[in-house]
């Protein structure tokens, strides 16, 4: 008995190194906002003080349109990930995008509330800062859930929704899901990962996401990476993580908004099937299906998705 124990003592003591030494390999510091924002703000960057943060947004392209475009990205994602539709849309369209709290350059809520309601009036409060009184919204994933309640919040402000391969039907723990936001969501594991989180991580995180890892650079995995270390944002994604992703599903057929939604077929992480719950859920509904994608079309078949979301914005 006494042997079997000293056996469990030196496994034990064995564990406690390797968390040791990996914790001196691959530790990471928080990345104060200021260095980021020499990277990843630019000429079109601002921010505004809005609920304790500093919100990061860029607003851009046409100013003479009177309904601007409203993109909200996805967890763990930023406002960049939208950089291919503010390319191919701003001629014509005055678009709107942020930083969510919890992410990029905005950080973490001061609150640590990450709820749907939240973020419902998180975005509202924005826009009304901007003096936005109705817009098209477009959101991915988490966005995408934003996007949806936001509309049902408040319809008279939601000329057009596009939902891509969004959050609704479903917690994203039920699916196949990236191996980042499972961590995210494990006990002790999601605590290491605060001070601990491997470059190589977020790339598998991507490679999840994707759909043809031959699109992901080492430039977009420094983006993710980076904005994942901006300070506070690592344990803001551990109470987004924590909020969870509740099933709201019956909400979603009293949506009356003109609505397109677009999706991966190769998701991963929000399966193809939800597309086809949401087209039967929403009323007069529309649904595009991109073959070969994954879970973030915009950024893995840009031009597709442009010219998918300019036929539906032209129509009457």
């Amino acid at each position: 008995m006494k042997k079997f124990g000293k056996i469990l003592l030196a496994i034990f003591a064995l564990f406690l190194c390797m968390l040791f030494l990996i914790g001196v390999v691959f530790y990471k510091k928080d990345i104060p906002v200021e260095n980021l924002k020499q990277l990843y703000a630019n000429t079109s960057s601002q921010f505004i003080p809005l609920m304790g943060m500093n919100v990061h947004y860029r607003d851009e392209g046409n100013s003479t349109d009177s309904i601007p475009i409203v993109l909200i990205h996805g967890t763990s994602s930023s406002l960049l990930t939208w950089d291919s539709v503010v390319d191919n849309l701003k001629d014509k369209h005055r678009i709107i995008r942020m930083d969510l709290p919890a992410f990029g350059l905005t950080g973490p809520n001061p609150f640590k509330d990450y709820s749907f309601d939240y973020y419902t009036h998180f975005v509202d409060s924005f826009l009304l800062k901007l003096s936005v009184n109705k817009c098209i919204i477009i959101g991915n994933s988490l966005g995408g859930g934003i996007a949806w309640h936001y509309a049902l919040a408040y319809p008279q402000k939601v000329a057009k929704l596009v939902l891509v391969d969004a959050s609704g039907f479903s917690s994203l723990s039920k699916s196949k899901g990236a191996l980042g936001f499972k961590i995210a969501q494990t006990p002790v594991l999601n605590q290491i990962v605060k001070f601990v989180t491997p470059r190589f991580l977020v790339r598998k995180s991507l490679e999840d996401v994707y759909a043809d890892d031959s699109r992901i650079s080492d430039s977009l995995v420094d983006i993710y990476f980076k904005m994942t270390l901006r300070e506070g944002n690592r344990s803001a994604l551990i109470d987004r993580m924590r909020a969870g992703f509740q099933n709201e599903s019956e909400k979603i057929a009293t949506l009356k908004t003109p609505t397109l939604i677009i999706w991966g077929e190769e998701d991963q992480l929000i399966p193809i099937e939800h597309a086809y719950r949401f087209q039967k859920a929403i009323p007069n509904s529309q649904l595009s299906v991109f073959k070969s994608v994954g879970h973030v079309p915009m950024e893995e078949a840009p031009k597709q998705f442009s010219t998918t979301l300019t036929n539906f914005l032209n129509q009457q």
